[in-house]
């Protein structure tokens, strides 16, 4: 029963350290879906607020939404203290699950029927809309919703993303040895032709989305080439199973307590945990170039404001600039958004390449990918002497 409960605790150590398919038999019915049941139901809740939104008015529509809010943080507290014990639906309980969020583009439509007496989407009010469209609509915003979720749950993305949040901390704290070794080079590469006159012209007109559209594509780009890298960094990951090292590894986990007397042999990993493994190195690295970017932006906005005068940028554009409401060019603001989101993608690409930049801030996370690879081990080897 110790052991059982020890594997268990493990588990959700895993769930916690944004590896949650380090556990064993992990798979959809058993681990994902209960996990994602929070957000599902945060989903379906949410979508009813809108319907409020259109009928109702003054202090009342205030409460209602205020209720609905209540009710949607209310389910996903409960719900989660449920899931962190790591239930397993049976097969009735999936289907009912699933049942019950497939018919969520039925129900909701028809809500707002019975509310309003027209089904209209979010944002888009025209009564001549063909009813298939707006079917459509429903069914892909429920779709995607239940999709990313599900992918989220399964990489364990939310552990993560609190990480990031403490690396960003730690690198802003390492911020002057970071900025030092990244932005001169950037600044080589970007400086003078955030003073080319035609790219002025070309922003000046250029709208948010599209330039919003600029930026993905460059993240599309970094994700790409971070992918092929850190296949190389998975390859380098050494899982050193010695007894001493394993005692080291598992202080601080549900496992401290195991007693380890003798070599463990690596288990092998599959596509999904190696996907994780995956996962969990991209997010550290795109950290990393988000901190990068957001300085090159501060840099180029202060650049600008220095050098680009209203006259200057006037005769780059050949019109007088359009201003943003913080009172500067906006095509100084969106230059500033192309040089970063470029900067930050050359860096984020070289930086793997570098063996000096690998080894400081690369590091670490490599140690910790080991470390979680070793505590699987010694879970998989009590798991096995537990009979689980």
């Amino acid at each position: 029963m110790a052991s059982e409960t020890v594997v268990r605790r493990t588990e959700q150590w895993f769930v916690r350290q944004g590896a949650p398919t380090m556990i064993e038999g992990y798979g959809f019915q058993s681990h994902v879906l209960p996990r994602m049941l929070p957000a599902l139901t945060f989903v379906a809740v949410g979508s009813l607020a809108w319907l409020v939104l259109l009928r109702s008015a003054g202090l009342s529509k205030w409460v209602l939404l205020g209720v609905i809010v209540a009710v949607m943080v209310s389910a996903w507290f409960l719900l989660s203290v449920f899931v962190r014990r790591l239930p397993s639906f049976s097969p009735r309980m999936t289907v009912a699950v699933l049942v019950a969020y497939a018919a969520m583009p039925v129900i909701v439509p028809l809500l707002q029927l019975a509310i309003d007496e027209k089904v209209t989407t979010p944002g888009a009010e025209d009564p001549e809309t063909a009813w298939w469209v707006t079917a459509l609509w429903f069914i892909v915003f429920f779709g995607v919703a239940f999709v990313a979720t599900m992918l989220a749950t399964t990489y364990g993305l939310g552990a993560l993303l609190k990480a990031a949040i403490r690396h960003v901390i730690a690198d802003l704290s390492n911020s002057v040895h970071l900025l030092g070794r990244a932005l001169p080079p950037m600044l080589f590469v970007t400086l003078f032709l955030f003073f080319t006159g035609e790219l002025w012209q070309a922003m000046n007109q250029l709208r948010w989305p599209r330039v919003s559209l600029v930026v993905l594509l460059f993240a599309a780009i970094t994700v790409l080439a971070a992918a092929a890298r850190l296949r190389d960094e998975i390859g380098r990951v050494e899982q050193d199973l010695r007894p001493e090292v394993l005692q080291v590894a598992c202080k601080g986990t549900p496992l401290s307590e195991v007693e380890i007397t003798e070599p463990l042999q690596p288990k092998r990993l599959n596509g999904r945990q190696t996907r994780n493994l995956l996962v969990v190195l991209a997010i550290r690295q795109l950290v990393q170039a988000a901190v990068i970017g957001l300085a090159l932006f501060a840099f180029f906005v202060v650049l600008g404001l220095i050098v680009v005068t209203p006259a200057i940028a006037e005769l780059w554009i050949g019109e007088p600039p359009k201003m943003s409401w913080l009172g500067v060019p906006s095509a100084m603001l969106r230059n500033a958004t192309l040089f970063a989101a470029f900067g930050s993608m050359y860096f984020s690409v070289t930086s793997m390449s570098d063996a000096d930049h690998r080894r400081q801030f690369f590091a670490p996370v490599i140690e910790k990918v080991e470390r979680t690879l070793e505590v699987r081990a010694v879970y998989l080897d009590v798991r096995e002497r537990a009979g689980a």
